[in-house]
């Protein structure tokens, strides 16, 4: 089994973040609604298409889930 997008994003976190991935993973990290658990492309995206008021482009979001997918699968 693999890691979930959370679990994977969560070492981007940083206390300053340096790039717009750093900055998502902080805001997912703060978001209490994130889908924690998935590793669903289709789920996570359109949780974030509702919610994810906090990214500025879904783009930062596909950048991230290729490097998940990179080293994950």
């Amino acid at each position: 089994m693999y890691k979930s997008f959370y679990h994977f994003l969560m070492k981007y976190r940083h206390p300053k973040p340096k790039d717009t991935i750093s900055q998502f993973a902080n805001n997912v990290y703060d978001d209490h609604g994130f889908p924690r658990n998935s590793e669903d492309y289709h789920e996570i995206s359109s949780y974030l298409e509702f919610n994810g008021q906090y990214l500025e482009t879904m783009t930062i979001f596909d950048d991230a889930w290729e490097l998940y997918v990179q080293s994950e699968r």
